[in-house]
């Protein structure tokens, strides 16, 4: 049941078209936060924000095409956020990119591909939103991660140290913003039924472990690796 630890927050949440991201949107949105949904495939976006309305709820939905690799992207979406809201208090870095490919046989391009995606996007969001957050002294920016970001499960080169350099980033971030009011986690969902997995559990099972992480109190846990 929604108990409103979100009222009037502001958050943007990448990949929100689907899977994870769609579900966090709409656990965040049902406790009272304004949700800007980012995300490549504009058509996708339009449908989370479509369930956000029919579920009613008091915070808008408001929907951003953009790729979180584009520098000038994720500058737009920030800035656009920041003039429909005039503040971003929690950032929800879910965007992510999964195929398979060993060291041996992975070429360049695919192995730059997965970590601009996975890596290089939750940097560019965190870096564009950290002055706002600064200005109000109020952040919660949650990663999401995997297990093979330990296990480094062969076949998943890419992937794996993507998630890899994700947990060493949400720490570093941590360390630097705790005493600007910001706290930086990470989250393993497990498997989640999504696009990048045929099977696994329902995301909406594991949306309120984000809304956790997204309403930490002062502070509250920072530069965890928080799994479900």
């Amino acid at each position: 049941m929604a108990t409103g630890k979100l009222q009037g927050r502001v958050a943007i949440i990448t990949g929100a078209g689907t899977g994870l991201g769609r579900a966090a949107a709409l656990a965040f949105a049902a406790e009272g936060a304004h949700v800007a949904l980012v995300g490549r495939r504009i058509a996708k976006l339009e449908e989370t924000a479509a369930a956000i309305r029919a579920a009613g709820g008091t915070g808008r939905a408001i929907v951003i095409q953009a790729d979180v690799t584009s520098e000038q992207d994720v500058r737009h979406a920030v800035g656009w956020v920041y003039a429909q809201f005039g503040t971003v208090d929690i950032l929800l870095n879910n965007a992510a990119t999964f195929e398979p490919g060993t060291v041996l046989e992975m070429d360049l391009e695919e192995w730059n591909r997965q970590l601009a995606t996975n890596l290089t996007g939750p940097f560019l969001m965190t870096r564009e939103v950290l002055p706002l957050m600064r200005g109000s002294r109020y952040g919660r920016i949650v990663n999401v991660t995997s297990g093979l970001a330990d296990n480094g499960a062969g076949g998943y080169a890419a992937y794996s140290a993507s998630k890899a350099g994700l947990e060493s980033l949400t720490r570093t971030t941590a360390d630097e913003e705790q005493s600007h009011g910001i706290l930086v986690n990470a989250f393993n969902p497990g498997t989640i039924r999504s696009e990048m997995h045929a099977t696994g559990q329902d995301p909406q099972l594991v949306a309120p472990e984000l809304v956790r992480l997204a309403s930490l109190p002062e502070h509250g846990q920072t530069g965890g690796i928080v799994a479900s």
